[in-house]
């Protein structure tokens, strides 16, 4: 079984992702097919053994669809055919330029038809309009004429909606808009043409060519605003891919090339200048730089960059020039990959959009249903009270009207289109989403678990305290012995006084006579001083070095001629953002606990920091996954945050999964959510973020539902008995229209949203 994404043509509703999904797991060889309606997007899972893209092909064509590879190449290189930005919007476009040139006609005729109709309404109950001086035998010749030439160019698909209605009972929108107007003129051109017939057979004179015009006229125009706005909800990863390279400057046979960015091969070396942009990732070789990341991770502050430093493609350098040798190009890169994730994400389906789901499959039959319902019942309730004539008119608008006001887009966009423009926010925040269910589940998370080491603190050792022990000497002087003689060392907290010797712009000397002592620290001879730095023992047991050890931390005593002249506390320092971003998750309403492998004096002074509510200490890995279903046992809705490989299995078995992009591969695997920059701010935002979208997925499907809950049993008469209103189908199709615009415009509002830094 493999698994391809595809872009689709020929969709018009939610209806039609329906039918496609359901042709396609019918056909022998396909397993799953996803199908989003809002993206135009399908991911199908298939057995290319049994079935081919030309047989699925087979399959839909002769319903009016049609699939082709979203990624054409197995290069990729080039990010807008991986995005499947290319052919597919291109045909997205084209079918709006078509439906553009047709509205330019159609429109302006509808409009003067409806205000016609609505000044002889007026003119019915308004004494002092006048009628309009054409004679209805000409205007209906006229209308006849103009209705004909709108059904069958204008309102084509949906002439061939019924027609596969008819061939293969495959049924969406276009098949109620045809069906309804399809009667509506052949009822008309009849009176029209056979004015025996209305003698015959007792007809009313009424005719129904306005309906038709301004219908279709009217659907027209909201499936073009329709279409222009499913567009814009993809403009996230177009700008991502705005902002990538087109050419890159590269060493080749000891001189520079220019050579587009499709040329470049993993370990060319690459120059760039400053203002140039990075056009693939690599590791910096050769000078310093600092580097504007804010397309990755959403942060506006440029980064220091130097050598042995990772450089992301398509970020910008700002200040020196340097070289780098390219480590990651074409499909592999970071931007590819977030391209990737985000595209699949927004294809993806939440759990709340199972019902809509299930509404669309069986709503175009229930509403033909529907209307032939109230069809007859006008003819067999209204004959006797109303007359034939009155009734069979208002049969005939009911018909009609409830064939047009129903709208399975309305359901089918409102999931789809939030999703999509909540993943692309999120993207542009550094926000990667694997899938919708994990947005919603994330919206869900009463609780709130951490790993410590990487995702609330930095993860390596860093001073925290220098204490002396000596009158004779200051903090500068313990960090010169102790850097001067751990610069010789290998040892990741040697590195760390070292490091922190260097920040306090000590000059280190060079020693000699150095002696690592396995297990118990290092010796060597600095300034001509005997020097020895190690593990506290027995002996050591000054008050400040059992106060440091209270607080979790790791202390190593300085010694100067078998003297202890101070003393060193290191530890693995709280992310400067930490604290803000648990305040900020706490202040909605969200249970925080941090779960490490640390002891608990450690993991208790790092939590106080950081104001976690509750810790769980001295866990093993293998345990982890095991407090978090212990959590959910007691009904707690669990989002973990993790970074290491020894995260994973409880990145998975959490309701919602988020790892920091500076963890392993393994975590970003495993998780639903990945937080690029490893800024744990960012997952207060991807909470805000998440609660947004479901709120706008809420507000969407609730107008969708009551939108038709109300609006078909207006058309189909309901009002009648009681205030004398039938609902002309022109309004119908006005209100239908209008419907979906407004769902996805409720959707596109997200795209303004802010989420605080």
């Amino acid at each position: 079984m493999i698994k391809q994404n595809f872009t689709i043509s020929g969709m018009h509703c939610a209806s039609c992702a329906n039918i496609i999904a359901d042709r396609l797991e019918k056909l022998g060889g396909v397993n799953k097919a996803d199908v989003s309606f809002a993206s135009d997007k399908a991911q199908i899972e298939y057995d290319p053994r049994k079935t081919s893209v030309e047989k699925m092909n087979g399959e839909i064509e002769k319903l009016g669809y049609a699939i082709f590879p979203s990624e054409t190449g197995d290069d990729h290189r080039d990010h807008s055919r991986h995005a499947g930005l290319g052919i597919g919007k291109k045909q997205k476009e084209q079918e709006l330029l078509a439906q553009r040139n047709k509205i330019r006609f159609v429109l302006p005729v509808a409009v003067a038809v409806f205000l016609y109709m609505m000044w002889d309404i007026a003119a019915r109950f308004l004494k002092f309009l006048p009628s309009l001086p054409i004679p209805m035998d000409v205007l209906n010749v006229i209308l006849l004429a103009v209705s004909s030439i709108i059904l069958f160019w204008i309102g084509k698909p949906f002439l061939q909606g019924v027609v596969r209605f008819i061939k293969y009972r495959a049924a969406n929108m276009d098949t109620l808009v045809g069906i309804g107007t399809l009667v509506a003129y052949i009822y008309s051109a009849a009176i029209v043409l056979l004015p025996r017939l209305k003698t015959l057979f007792h007809l009313p004179e009424t005719v129904y060519f306005d309906v038709v015009i301004v219908v279709i006229g009217f659907v027209s125009l909201g499936k073009c605003l329709e279409a222009r706005s499913k567009l814009k909800t993809g403009q996230a990863i177009e700008k991502l891919l705005g902002l990538q390279a087109k050419t890159a400057l590269v060493m080749r046979e000891g001189r520079e090339m220019e050579l587009p960015i499709s040329e470049v091969v993993v370990g060319d070396i690459v120059i760039v200048k400053p203002g140039m942009k990075i056009p693939v990732d690599g590791r910096i070789i050769d000078g310093k730089t600092s580097v504007d990341e804010s397309m990755i991770t959403g942060e506006s502050i440029p980064v220091d960059k130097v050598i042995g430093d990772p450089v992301v493609g398509a970020t910008i350098n700002k200040q020196g020039g340097f070289k780098f040798e390219a480590t990651r190009v074409g499909k592999d890169t970071m931007l590819a990959q977030i391209i990737k994730m985000v595209e699949e994400a927004q294809g993806s389906k939440a759990p709340i959009q199972a019902l809509a789901d299930r509404i669309s499959g069986i709503f175009v039959p229930v509403v033909l249903v529907i209307a032939v319902c109230a069809f007859a019942l006008w003819l067999i309730f209204g004959i006797s009270a109303i007359g034939f004539s009155t009734a069979l008119s208002y049969a005939i608008f009911s018909f009609v009207g409830v064939l047009v006001i129903a709208c399975p887009c309305a359901l089918g966009l409102a999931t789809p289109t939030a999703i999509i423009v909540g993943v692309g926010k999120g993207a542009e925040y550094g926000i990667l989403v694997k899938n919708a269910e994990s947005l919603e589940k994330l919206s869900k998370a009463d609780t709130i678990v951490f790993d410590k080491t990487g995702t609330i603190t930095k993860g390596k050792p860093e001073v925290a305290d220098v204490v002396v022990l000596n009158n004779s000497l200051n903090k500068n002087d313990i960090l010169k012995f102790a850097g001067s003689a751990e610069k010789m060392s290998e040892h990741p907290l040697a590195q760390a006084i070292v490091d922190e010797a260097l920040k306090q712009n000590i000059i280190l000397v060079s020693g000699s006579d150095f002696h690592a002592l396995e297990g118990m620290g290092i010796k060597a001879v600095i300034d001509q001083k005997n020097i020895y730095i190690h593990k506290p023992t027995e002996k050591d047991s000054m008050i400040d070095l059992i106060e440091l050890q209270k607080q979790g931390k790791t202390v190593v005593v300085v010694e100067v001629e078998d003297e202890a002249v101070g003393l060193i506390a290191l530890s693995d320092t709280l992310k400067s953002e930490a604290k803000k971003a648990i305040a900020r998750i706490q202040k909605q309403g969200i249970k925080t606990i941090m779960l490490t492998g640390d002891n608990d004096l450690a993991a208790r002074h790092i939590a106080n920091q950081a104001g976690i509510d509750e810790v769980i200490a001295n866990v093993l890995p293998q345990e982890k996954a095991e407090k978090i279903k212990e959590l959910q046992s007691k009904g707690r809705r669990v989002a973990m945050a993790g970074d290491g490989i020894n995260d994973a299995p409880a990145l998975v078995q959490a309701d919602a999964g988020i790892a920091m992009a500076t963890g392993t591969d393994v975590a970003i695997e495993a998780a639903g959510i990945t937080l690029l920059h490893g800024d744990i701010i960012k997952l207060a935002q991807a909470i805000e973020l998440s609660h947004a979208t479901m709120r706008t997925i809420r507000q969407n499907l609730f107008w969708a539902f009551i939108y038709n809950i109300v609006g078909i049993p207006v058309a189909a008469g309901l009002l009648y008995p009681v205030w004398g209103i039938v609902l002309n189908p022109i309004f119908a199709g006005l209100a239908m229209a209008g419907s979906s615009v407004s769902v996805v415009s409720n959707s596109l509002r997200l795209k303004v949203k802010k989420l605080k830094s």
